[in-house]
């Protein structure tokens, strides 16, 4: 199965790891294949400059050891796919489409509204109880 990892659930997973976020990892990188886009890796590390300025190292550190494929986002994906809130979502939720990804991980509230058949859409609690 492969799984696809949301912005702000790699901010928690990295800068803040706690017992739910290590087990998330975990069950992901031993069991399943993990892909980051390569807009998900730049949001990353566009927030950690901008709001945790000493964990730039961590992340970088963080993401060599991290078994994963990356994933090319494009800048300019075709729209009305689906609907969402944010655009600045849509490359994301795109890039997991156009990757075939089977689970989507995320905790942002946007992803709930969307109307699609796949990826699933899940939160870590829910990936967690499911999978």
């Amino acid at each position: 199965m492969r799984v696809m990892i949301d912005t702000n659930i790699l901010v928690s997973m990295l800068l803040f790891p706690n017992s739910r976020m290590n087990e998330l990892i975990y069950r992901i990188t031993t069991r399943y294949t993990l892909l980051l886009s390569s807009y998900v890796v730049e949001e990353l590390l566009d927030v950690t400059r901008r709001k945790f300025k000493n964990k730039v190292d961590v992340i970088d550190t963080l993401l060599r050891q991290l078994p994963y494929e990356l994933v090319y986002a494009t800048k300019q994906p075709p729209a009305g796919l689906f609907e969402i809130r944010d655009e600045k979502d849509y490359p994301v939720l795109y890039s997991a489409i156009a990757e075939d990804v089977d689970v989507f991980i995320t905790g942002d509230k946007d992803f709930d509204e969307v109307d699609i058949d796949r990826p699933e859409i899940l939160t870590v609690s829910a990936f967690l109880e499911k999978y």
